[in-house]
């Protein structure tokens, strides 16, 4: 008997069935803009293959000036219908549906032809939209109708109508960007035409046997966006317009608070959809946030939502659905909303991937060969590379032998999983437990691996992860006892002082800030809310409200070397908001630092040709890596065939990507 029968229960749409309550929500990959839809319907399959019930595809535009980008994807000829094709074609044999997210940019299009209802610049672009004549708008809707009807003749089941997130629809919808005083701005009647025409033109166009999902943003998160009595009254004329399904939409993308971000409770905002499911009678998903099968049973076991969305957990596990049917959710890979290979990677114009699955958008090319022989092999150090690699080679048929210094797996992992926010790292080391056990490699614990060791040596091939040790510094006092390295300060918090200077304001300095500002005590689902000012109650525009001060714990100062912003190498999703989180807590950021000597009295420095001190009780340093290689000379001594990887390889900001990447592609071909 199944774990999740709500989840399981397939949903009956009258003229049609999806086979479970899953959908995977819509997320661009940047496989979109590719000539050729081989890789991105190879990456639907897998997914398809894994079980999905019903599959949303990354936002497509309507016409040119929807596109996202100069060259972005958009559906507005049979040439492109041809190419579409492929991903029907590719998802079906396994049950699952698939519905094109058909998606207008407006004014966050990036480049200079962009359209809004009006002529307002986004905060997150550099161009200013042009201000969409009543001519455009008429053409705009005919063109969503054009595009609904290609997508049904490439062989999709629906269309997902894309209202929220701050794109064009949503534009329209609030006074925050909607200034027009004609027959589609104004009055709330007047908002509302624009998504309740585009409804009514795609229906006519496609008949009543075709899915349309229309994306409702239910909240906003910026200052004028939508009154709860708004989203309501669009969802019931959005009903009777003719939708299959209302979609939750969370937050504008200029919204400066975290919706997906991995310090977002798990299904953080379900009691939106909650809200709003009495009002409505056409099945809702709810979204954000739900990366667990047994987090996604529970919203539909206490009837917030008829569907679960995401999007995301598909891309760190394929076979999330299967896993859940066969009850084998221990060996799912769950996504840990860090975004750093999938969101960044999309604003930074590259193919999206997944930190913990590499595999994910490269299918194609990071395909599980046959071995041609079977070698015995070590792994020497059981952090996120050492991790990767054994089980990817152990599933190829190798006989992998894991060896670790210290009591448990995982290497920076464990470090990391104490992070505020990044308690999904404990999923993440769930899972190579699991999954090591069941490929049968042998973990041999409290095992540091000397030169004496390899006299009777008898493996194939040797890997090197034994990952990094902190850097320290040149510095007159650096070992006075107010002195710690990051590590220090993670493992015992309570030698902290009340003052703090952190030497270092990369993403370890970052973390290590947040760390020492948030103990695990503190910690409660309803203060990320009253943080970053979300008004679950819903009462004021938008949802939002002032944001509530704290007290911080420590006092803490974050310095850095060089000029410029503290934590420009961060995440390009993410950065923004945990710069955000430290300043909320009053830490001081310092640049252009030179620090001349610690004492007892504290870090003395000089800044802009001034000598100061910062007297403080706890110096941490955040100043880097260096490599942990003491093996390598024996073993190229003795001709043990090695290969490094993670920071063994190459040290410097802790990299789990790079690290996992690294050990995945090495198994694969080794």
């Amino acid at each position: 008997m199944t774990h999740f029968p709500h989840l399981l229960k397939p949903l009956d749409l009258g003229f049609t069935q999806i086979k479970n309550r899953v959908l995977m929500g819509s997320m661009h990959t940047g496989l979109e803009e590719e000539k050729d839809y081989t890789k991105l319907a190879a990456y639907f399959e897998e997914r398809a293959k894994g079980g999905v019930g019903l599959i949303v595809t990354g936002g497509i535009a309507p016409n040119l000036l929807g596109s996202l980008s100069p060259f972005g994807a958009k559906l507005t000829n049979k040439k492109e219908m041809t190419k579409h094709s492929l991903l029907p074609q590719a998802v079906h044999p396994y049950g699952a549906k698939i519905v094109l997210q058909v998606l207008h940019g407006g004014r966050y299009s990036y480049h200079p032809f962009s359209v809004a209802p009006s002529r307002i610049k986004a905060p997150i672009s550099p161009f200013t939209p042009w201000k969409l004549p009543n001519w455009g708008i008429e053409l705009t809707i005919k063109h969503y109708g054009r595009c609904a009807l290609l997508a049904q003749k490439a062989g999709y089941d629906g269309i997902e109508i894309m209202g929220s997130e701050g794109y064009l629809i949503n534009q329209f919808l609030v006074s925050h960007t909607n200034k027009r005083q004609d027959q589609w701005g104004g009055s709330l009647e007047n908002r509302m035409r624009f998504p309740l025409s585009i409804v009514r033109e795609v229906r006519e166009k496609v008949g009543t046997n075709f899915i349309i999902i229309f994306r409702l943003s239910m909240l906003d998160l910026i200052e004028e966006g939508s009154h709860w009595e708004e989203v309501v009254t669009l969802g019931k004329e959005l009903e009777k317009a003719g939708v299959t399904i209302i979609n939750t939409g969370i937050g504008w993308h200029e919204a400066r608070i975290p919706t997906i971000a991995t310090m977002v409770p798990r299904a953080g905002f379900s009691f939106v959809t909650k809200k709003i499911r009495d009002s409505l009678t056409v099945p809702l998903v709810c979204t954000n946030r739900i990366n667990t099968p047994e987090v996604a049973e529970n919203l539909l076991k206490e009837n917030v939502a008829d569907m679960v969305s995401m999007a995301r957990p598909f891309l760190a596990d394929p076979e999330f659905v299967k896993k859940a049917e066969e009850n084998r959710s221990e060996e799912i890979n769950t996504c840990i909303a860090c975004n750093q290979a999938c969101l960044d990677h999309v604003f930074q114009q590259k193919i999206a991937s997944c930190l913990v699955n590499p595999k994910a958008c490269h299918e194609k090319e990071l395909e599980t060969k046959p071995l041609v022989f079977k070698k015995k092999i070590a792994v020497i150090g059981s952090g996120p590379a050492g991790l990767a690699f054994a089980l990817e080679a152990s599933k190829r048929g190798h006989a992998v032998t894991l060896f670790e210094k210290d009591s448990q797996i995982g290497g920076q992992f464990n470090l990391a999983k104490k992070i505020p926010g990044k308690k999904e790292f404990y999923e993440t080391l769930r899972y190579f437990t699991h999954s090591l056990k069941k490929n049968n490699v042998q973990i041999v614990l409290n095992k540091t691996i000397e030169e004496k060791d390899l006299n009777a040596w008898d493996f194939d091939h040797c890997i090197l992860s034994t990952g990094i040790v902190p850097r320290t510094l040149s510095l007159q006092g650096i070992n006075h006892e107010k002195v710690m390295s990051y590590i220090e300060a993670l493992k015992f918090p309570e030698k902290v002082g009340q003052t703090v200077a952190i030497i270092g304001a990369g993403g370890i300095g970052f973390d290590v800030a947040e760390f020492l500002l948030h103990s695990k005590e503190d910690e409660k689902e309803d203060d990320f809310y009253k943080r970053w000012g979300i008004n679950q109650n819903l009462d004021t525009p938008g949802g939002v409200v002032k944001k509530i001060a704290t007290i911080p714990k420590r006092k803490i100062y974050l310095l850095q070397r060089k000029k410029g912003k503290l934590g420009e190498g961060l995440g390009k999703t993410t950065g923004w908001i945990h710069r955000q989180s430290l300043k909320m807590e009053k830490v001081h950021f310092l640049d252009q630092m030179e620090y001349r000597l610690i004492d007892n009295e504290g870090l003395h420095y000089s800044r802009e040709g001034k000598d100061d001190l910062l007297a403080v009780d706890t110096i941490v340093i955040c100043a880097g890596q260096l490599s942990q290689n003491e093996l390598e000379t024996s073993l190229q001594r003795k001709g043990i065939p090695y290969n490094k990887l993670g920071g063994a390889f190459k040290a410097g900001e802790l990299d789990a990507k790079f690290a996992i990447d690294q050990a995945t592609r090495l198994a694969l071909k080794i």
